[in-house]
């Protein structure tokens, strides 16, 4: 068993490193081609076509994992939970695929790109076909990680292949589907392998449909969070401020992947603590969370706000500087995303307060929305940035006074004078890269070495506890392998 946790554990570290080393990969090449109005349209389209596949999907991707693993030793009532869940699943996808289809022929905004909305659409017909939930059950995270490889190769070879030109953005979202979705084929294809095709009869839908909506509900906080930006954007002003928005976004993701990683690591054993009334051991793990996420987060976030120029340049090109201001807003977020991850994930879900998470995040949703509709309008992709800040912040602070007596303890042991000093100097080592005149790439590698050099420096001579425990951790590993050669 110990195996086959670790196993998982590194195939699905593999597989969530995937998710954003590709676009890392493509989008330098695809946005210089595409321009900010060709990427804009295929993120507005994204974005739209989500909010069905919330709808399609309603709360399964979360619920028949549990499900299904409840009863993964009963072949014959694991046929009859997962074929439910896949039935219950397609009706809603058919039902998704009928109000989109009204909303293409009807919706102005949706009209003129037909073409690329049928295109993205499929991931709905994915999505229904590819149950992924049960393979993710029966812990099948080898065969997930290496499928959705060879797709994400197959996309990145597509990418060079066929988009040359401005026009090919259709191109561009069949391929980001390819990429993201497509490999269900697979999973259709396998799913005999696991569970009967035969009608196994003595359903029982109406056991599913309580559970499924406390996770839809979940689902529509989360959906509508994360994509009403980029869906009010493209509703109220042009592709190409989209096009802007998502550039920002776009490494602002990659670096929220890094600073949200102890979370999940973490979560498994903050749930194993608190089932046990382990609390000081909850405890010491949650102090340590909330101090790698102000290590982790604080410098890259003023990093990339001093070099927010040369950062968007060398990822997207000269044609994308509407995209600074909009990154330089949105860059705080990589902080209250990194605590609010760690109170959510690791403290109130296992603490059994999945609906203070709910609620936060409807409240972020709330105040996301309401400042769009009034910033938009002047601030175009700068609007919406400040939304999604402000939002942030919400859902943080909600958080936060949901647990005020449980984190007040680890905010307070976090070394802040440390981690502002060594920010400051390493801000002032490292600024004067810009004036060298250099290629975004080599002002960037540069600048981040003595940035973070400067940064890690300081805090050791400063004796930051967790700096000094991870120095080491590290060292003390060295040191092993060196005496056992």
């Amino acid at each position: 068993m110990k195996k086959s946790l670790k196993l998982n554990f590194v195939m699905n570290a593999i597989l969530t490193m995937s998710q954003f080393i590709f676009p890392l990969i493509t989008f330098p090449y695809v946005s210089r081609i595409l321009l900010p109005e060709g990427t804009g349209k295929v993120s507005f389209a994204t974005s739209v076509i989500s909010y069905f596949a919330m709808f399609a999907q309603l709360g399964i991707p979360t619920y028949g994992i549990r499900a299904c693993a409840q009863v993964r030793d009963n072949k014959k009532e694991l046929t009859r939970t997962a074929q439910e869940i896949f039935f219950i699943n397609l009706v809603m996808t058919i039902l998704a695929y009928a109000v989109f289809i009204v909303g293409l022929f009807t919706v102005p905004r949706l009209q003129q790109d037909k073409r690329l909305f049928l295109i993205v659409s499929s991931t709905l017909f994915f999505n229904a076909i590819g149950m992924e939930w049960l393979y993710k059950a029966l812990e099948q995270y080898t065969y997930i990680t290496v499928r959705s490889i060879i797709f994400k190769f197959i996309a990145l070879v597509a990418m060079f292949l066929l988009i040359h030109e401005k026009s090919d953005y259709v191109i561009y979202g069949g391929i980001s589907i390819l990429a993201s979705s497509a490999s269900n084929i697979f999973n259709c294809i396998n799913v005999h392998r696991y569970i009967g095709f035969r009608p196994i009869g003595h359903y029982n839908f109406k056991r599913h449909l309580q559970p499924i909506a406390v996770f839809f509900a979940m689902s529509c906080a989360t959906t509508i969070y994360t994509n009403l930006d980029t869906v009010m954007l493209g509703f109220m002003k042009t592709d190409a401020d989209v096009g802007y928005y998502n550039a920002a976004v776009k490494i602002k993701t990659i670096l929220v992947s890094i600073v949200t990683s102890l979370g999940t690591v973490l979560l498994p054993r903050a749930s194993y603590y608190v089932e046990h009334g382990m609390g000081k051991e909850f405890h010491r793990i949650t102090c340590k969370a909330i101090n790698f996420v102000f290590l982790i987060a604080t410098p890259l976030m003023i990093y990339f706000m001093l070099f927010a120029r040369e950062g968007i340049f060398f990822l997207s090109g000269d044609a994308y500087e509407g995209s600074i201001l909009p990154m330089q807003i949105i860059m705080p977020t990589l902080l209250f995303i990194g605590l609010s991850n760690i109170m959510g994930i690791q403290i109130l879900i296992p603490l059994g307060k999945e609906k203070v998470v709910l609620y936060s995040e409807i409240a972020g949703a709330v105040v996301d929305l309401i400042i769009n509709w009034i910033l938009i309008p002047s601030m175009a992709s700068a609007g919406v940035a400040i939304g999604t800040l402000v939002a942030e912040a919400v859902v943080t602070i909600w958080q936060y006074i949901a647990l005020r007596d449980t984190v007040t303890d680890a905010y307070k042991q976090v070394h802040y004078v440390p981690i502002v000093l060594s920010i400051v100097l390493g801000s002032l080592a490292s600024l004067w890269t810009k004036m060298l005149g250099w290629h975004e790439f080599f002002t960037l590698a540069l600048s981040a070495v003595i940035f973070f050099a400067v940064y890690g420096t300081v805090l050791i001579i400063a004796k930051e506890p967790l700096t000094v425990e991870i120095m080491k951790q590290v060292f003390g590993k060295l040191q092993k392998k060196l005496e056992n050669r």
